[in-house]
């Protein structure tokens, strides 16, 4: 089935379980270094049908450099992974700080789209605040998140785990979903579901520093609903 001119953005829930795999795989591929995103299965809630799997997607124990003392912040494919860096680092007093990082990507039957859920914590285990959190932002990744119309952080419960998380709201999400798919060259529905959910990370993960690597969008030629220059 070709993608119809008037789609709305938005995922059915077993297209967001599909979505979810194709992320999973690419991520693997191209990002092996770093922690993988896994399935975490659920209970399912009264809106999920009986046949489909329940769940969401999960990266945890995700390390991050924030921005040093001088302003700089330092590069992610170098800051970011499994291991944080050692004592000897953390006890120079001009090294950036390490964050380590839960991130979750839960679908939202009211919006029908992915939302990111994400904490953080300082080294000595002490959880991240809204100021620490920007602070460990790059200078783009902080102005998107104050200026961008189509994302702002929250703290709301997490749907699966009842705790308060950090998140992205999802309002808007599926304008932008649909902008960015609009000149694809992926006009085929199935293309456009597996490219999903890679796409929607390569805009929201900027806003809170989370880079998808290049050879996950390849495959796509899309066309961004805002810049981060």
């Amino acid at each position: 089935m070709g993608l119809c001119s008037s789609w709305d953005g938005t995922i059915s829930y077993s297209e967001f379980f599909d979505a979810a795999r194709a992320l999973s795989e690419k991520w693997k591929l191209s990002n092996s270094a770093c922690p993988p995103w896994t399935w975490i299965c659920c209970k399912k809630p009264f809106w999920v049908s009986l046949h489909e799997e329940q769940g969401y997607l999960s990266l945890e124990n995700f390390y991050c450099c924030s921005i040093s003392k001088e302003g700089s912040y330092h590069d992610q494919s170098q800051s970011f992974g499994e291991e944080p860096v050692d004592d000897a680092a953390l006890d120079d007093p001009c090294a950036p700080e390490v964050h380590q990082y839960d991130f979750h990507i839960v679908y939202s039957a009211s919006y029908r789209v992915p939302v990111l859920f994400f904490r953080g914590y300082h080294c000595d285990g002490q959880p991240l605040t809204v100021d620490d959190i920007e602070k460990g932002l790059p200078a783009n990744a902080l102005k998107t998140l104050k200026e961008s119309k189509w994302t702002f952080m929250t703290r709301e419960e997490h749907p699966y785990l009842n705790r308060p998380w950090y998140t992205l709201h999802a309002c808007g999400t599926s304008e932008w979903m649909k902008l960015m798919f609009s000149d694809s060259s992926s006009t085929q529905h199935g293309a456009v579901v597996e490219q999903y959910l890679v796409s929607w990370l390569s805009v929201v993960g900027q806003v809170v520093g989370l880079q998808v690597p290049l050879e996950m969008l390849k495959s796509s030629n899309l066309k961004p609903p805002f810049s981060s220059d």
